[in-house]
């Protein structure tokens, strides 16, 4: 029978783990090397320049470029409220004088008698970066950022959105092919990281939301109630960035799946443990993939091999994992041996996929990992 090797989602019980935390621009590292640090602890701190707010104020005034340096109530560097005037016209006679009233909060960075234009920069906004697992820092880059490390059980998702986050594993369901429903969330799963089973609903992820779950995980989701929950339709993108509120991963695909015993039994025996979970997800060049990493002591797990792909051979189930099939569920129906010319004229090799339809259709095989049975 033809067979080929695919990679799957990793999903491990115990592996070293690295996570680097950096900055966006230089600041404060406040830990250093052998540091023990917690998930929500931060660990290097920074300021943002604010944000830019250009005012024509040549045509605010209704004088001259030339004038505005002159009828500038304060020179740059001043630091001025919302409502607080800044500029004003000497008028006819000391009379029908215009002033100008800062419409932000903010500092009077540069004024122009070229332009007329007045900038103002908003207040600095603080940037901070906490160490996202507990572990132990095991590396600094000054002004940077450095990396913690730690043993963990590590379970790679299909799809995820929103970002990091962590807190207590709990489960809402008693086997990983229930629903996730509304009635499933209760008011203890605040702060906590919520367990599923199949497919998590619209109302699940609204419930979950409301009572402050931090994340919620589970088999599978229609990309329907994916839709509602954002408001827009995703599309092809990266995800991690929504401000929902909650992060939420899906661990096998779209639609209504179970989560695979391996996953569901392996969140099992660390409920009640601290889970740190990222929704992230890349799906084009450089594939990203949501995560769960739950931090354990030495000897609370025994090493096992990673469980990371396998053969593909005919009939075995698998995961589309790119566009345009993106999260869809199969079986292998052939595995052609010749080279296949996509429609980007480039030539892969490919196999045939018979879609839970009935629809076969022809995808790369590097667009494809097997689901665990």
């Amino acid at each position: 029978m033809a067979h080929a090797y695919t990679p799957g989602l990793k999903v491990t019980n115990r592996m070293k783990h690295s996570a680097v935390r950096m900055l966006p621009i230089k600041g404060d590292v406040m830990v250093k090397v052998g540091d023990s640090v917690v998930a929500d602890q931060i660990v290097a701190a920074t300021y943002m320049p604010g944000d830019v707010y250009p005012l024509n104020m040549a045509n605010l005034l209704a004088v001259p470029p030339k004038d505005v340096l002159s009828l500038m109530m304060y020179k740059e560097g001043h630091k001025v409220e919302k409502g607080e005037p800044i500029a004003e016209t000497p008028g006819i006679f000391g009379k029908f004088k215009k002033k100008y009233n800062s419409p932000y909060v903010g500092t009077i960075e540069t004024v122009s008698d070229v332009t007329g234009q007045v900038i103002l920069r908003g207040p600095d906004i603080p940037v901070e970066v906490k160490a996202y697992i507990t572990g132990t820092v095991t590396d600094v880059n000054p002004e940077i950022g450095c990396t913690v490390e730690s043993d963990v059980a590590f379970i790679q998702g299909i799809f995820g959105i929103g970002g990091e986050t962590c807190g207590t594993i709990k489960f809402a369901v008693e086997s990983s092919d229930e629903t996730l429903t509304a009635s499933s969330i209760t008011s203890d799963m605040k702060g906590c990281v919520v367990i599923g089973g199949a497919r998590i609903t619209d109302d699940s992820i609204e419930e979950a939301r409301k009572v402050g779950a931090v994340a919620l995980i589970g088999g599978g989701m229609d990309d329907q109630d994916l839709k509602e929950f954002l408001g827009y339709d995703l599309g092809v993108a990266i995800t991690g960035s929504e401000k929902k509120g909650i992060t939420v991963i899906v661990t096998e695909g779209f639609g209504d799946i179970a989560m695979a015993n391996r996953t569901f039994n392996l969140l099992k025996r660390f409920e009640g443990h601290e889970a740190s979970v990222n929704g992230a997800t890349q799906i084009r060049a450089g594939v990203m993939r949501p995560e769960i990493i739950i931090p354990i002591e030495s000897g609370d797990s025994e090493v096992e091999k990673e469980h990371e792909g396998g053969y593909l051979e005919i009939g075995k189930s698998l995961r589309i994992i790119r566009d345009p099939y993106f999260g869809i569920i199969g079986t292998v129906k052939a595995l052609p041996s010749e080279p296949h010319v996509l429609g980007s004229g480039s030539k892969a090799r490919v196999l045939e996929v018979e879609l839970k339809t009935g629809e076969s259709v022809i995808v790369p095989r590097a667009n494809v990992e097997l689901i665990e049975e």
